[in-house]
């Protein structure tokens, strides 16, 4: 995991500089840091999506599009981050119950994706 820096020790370290042009410098390599971790977060989320697409195509059974609008759906009628719900699908792998308004929803999406395809 980067090395996130405090926003106090950042301050610390722009208001510390003495030219314009470190100043600058300074702040580019802020935004970077920030940035850097902010791709972190989303390649570690990005597994557990894929992890739960293969979940999905497994109880399905469809193919990984179909996977993917299902857990969209899921999210948004849950009001739920996509990373979070794929979290929760995946924590059931180890015996974690899936929260109620997920597991809900999941049922109803399903069960419209079998309505939808009854092959």
């Amino acid at each position: 995991m980067p090395q996130v820096t405090p926003p106090r020790e950042e301050h610390r370290l722009l208001t510390a500089v003495p030219s314009a042009g470190d100043a600058a410098l300074l702040a580019e390599v802020v935004e970077l840091r920030a940035r850097n971790e902010q791709l972190g977060r989303a390649l570690a989320s990005r597994a557990a999506i894929d992890q739960a697409r293969g979940m999905v195509m497994a109880l399905a059974p469809c193919f990984s599009d179909r996977a993917w609008d299902l857990l969209v759906d899921v999210s948004q009628h849950c009001n739920t981050k996509l990373r979070d719900v794929a979290a929760a699908l995946v924590a059931t792998t180890t015996d974690e119950a899936l929260p109620e308004p997920i597991q809900r929803e999941l049922r109803r999406a399903l069960r419209r994706l079998h309505e939808a395809d009854p092959s």
